[in-house]
């Protein structure tokens, strides 16, 4: 195996073996397990730098092992893979900083911390999987490895939250298996391959293509949290703010939408999809996600839990997009990918540091909050105006996208829901920051100076600030040679065979 065949296993590998590793070390070997998890997520980042010259000039780095007779383990960084995989992969470097920091005095860190780094190596696999029987494995081991963090606290609460997660999410994996085990009857060893690897099986089996794509849309349906399948979501808030910030900004919901994108895009490709009549039953389903979603929001008091109901809401945008038949719908999807993990993850670590440093865990409790702790109140309040989709952050260019795809293939009703949807979000955004920059504070909290002259740790600080610039700076910047938008217009191009 040459260097550059050897790099998806690599990428995998930079966050699997630290994993392994933090297992075996005590509790107090805090430096040791800090210097892992750094290393393995600065690793991963090197090896993206090594290997995104290559992708513009269109190469691709595959790693090929043999799995089962005819069937390989294949691990593929193809241009969508590595969309995914730079997301991820600088999500999780913020993360662990932030992880550190917010269980700094916490027990079993070696605990939560092997499995955080196996459940971002599982993402990795998801990603890079080259073909449906890879996708499902990493799939599943994403769901065994996340389990332990959403109980990591191990209280009744947590433990009823991993019991429902478990059962929504393994009997999704189920669904999923039977769709792969059915394609490789129907089909044969299949890999996803640009514009789709079925012309030739639809055009001689068309109906069974349209019997398999349900089992699909409900597998990956599950973690993508399309309605009705998201109970799991909001009783997973139980976690701890890293996980959750995990949970919706990178790895489960994200990898619902990831494979939904892959099976749509190269699997059955765009044009057999649509010949076949599963687009439109994708995107009203997504549709009507994005609306429940936001109207359940609405109603919760619990900050993280109105948070979560965002997520079921705007996760759907990039099966919207996926979904909508034309070159502007499928870019303003992709760019949701990054985007909404970006603004969610900026959330939820703005909504830890309220938990963690003065004990806010409703939205009715953060009257003057902005004048206590005015940074993260500042990112939050970029984060949320991004879901609303106000210029120029990053939520405002996906949404013009995905509103100008719905034009675009003639969808007026998708571009209703869009306004719709944006309407709703200003509904149970706006109220948190009127909130928190102007209503008068109620009761007492701790003295600044716990913190010295920061409004809380550093390590808790640092990465919503981050995130929170990178929300302004993927708008303002959008249209730049060689950034998001132009990388993304090139892999819809090629998924489009144009």
């Amino acid at each position: 195996m040459g260097w550059e065949s050897s790099l998806p296993l690599l990428l995998f590998l930079s966050s699997f073996a630290p994993g392994l590793v933090i297992f075996f070390l005590e509790e107090e070997a805090h430096t040791t397990r800090t210097v892992l998890n750094l290393f393995g997520a600065l690793l991963k980042l090197a090896l993206l730098a090594i290997m995104v010259p290559g992708l513009l000039e269109g190469r691709v780095y595959e790693t090929r092992l043999p799995l089962l007779p005819e069937i390989d383990l294949v691990l593929r960084a193809d241009s969508l893979s590595v969309l995914f995989i730079v997301l991820s992969a600088s999500l999780w470097l913020v993360t662990t900083i932030y992880a550190i920091g917010y269980l700094e005095y916490s027990p079993n860190r070696s605990r939560f911390f092997g499995f955080f780094s196996l459940c971002v190596s599982s993402t990795m696999g998801i990603a890079l999987a080259g073909n449906p029987l890879t996708f499902l494995i990493f799939y599943e081991m994403l769901t065994i490895c996340t389990y332990p963090l959403v109980v990591h606290r191990g209280t009744p609460q947590a433990m009823h939250g991993g019991r429902v997660y478990l059962a929504y999410t393994l009997s999704g994996g189920v669904v999923l298996l039977i769709g792969v085990i059915g394609l490789h009857v129907l089909a044969g060893p299949v890999e996803f391959v640009d514009g789709g690897a079925l012309d030739a099986v639809g055009a001689r089996s068309p109906e069974a293509l349209r019997w398999l794509f349900p089992f699909f849309m409900v597998g990956f349906g599950v973690k993508a949290a399309l309605v009705p399948l998201h109970g799991w979501l909001p009783r997973a808030m139980v976690a701890p703010a890293p996980v959750s910030a995990l949970l919706h900004a990178v790895a489960v919901v994200k990898a619902g939408a990831f494979g939904i994108v892959r099976v749509v895009y190269d699997l059955y490709g765009v044009n057999l999809a649509h010949e076949l009549g599963l687009i439109d039953p994708l995107l009203i389903a997504a549709a009507i996600t994005i609306i429940v979603g936001s109207l359940f929001a609405l109603n919760q008091d619990d900050l993280k839990k109105r948070l979560a109901y965002s997520t079921v809401s705007q996760v759907s945008y990039i099966i919207l997009g996926a979904a909508t038949f034309g070159l502007f719908g499928a870019i303003g999807g992709l760019l949701h990918l990054v985007h909404q993990g970006v603004m969610k993850i900026t959330l939820f670590f703005c909504a830890g540091n309220f938990a963690e440093t003065l004990g806010i865990h409703k939205v009715s409790e953060m009257d003057g909050v902005g004048r206590r702790m005015p940074l993260t109140m500042a990112a939050f309040t970029v984060a949320a105006l991004g879901m609303i989709g106000v210029p120029p952050t990053a939520g405002f260019i996906s949404k013009w996208f995905l509103g100008a795809g719905s034009l675009q293939a003639e969808n007026g009703w998708a571009l209703g829901v869009l306004l719709t949807s944006s309407l709703l979000n200003a509904a149970y955004f706006l109220p948190i920051l009127y909130r928190g920059w102007f209503k008068p504070q109620q009761g007492a909290w701790p003295e600044e100076h716990l913190y010295g002259r920061m409004e809380t740790h550093w390590m808790l600080l640092f990465p919503p600030a981050i995130t929170g610039a990178f929300v302004l700076l993927l708008g303002v910047l959008a249209n730049m040679p060689f950034g998001l938008l132009r990388w993304v217009e090139f892999l819809i191009l090629l998924e489009y065979r144009l």
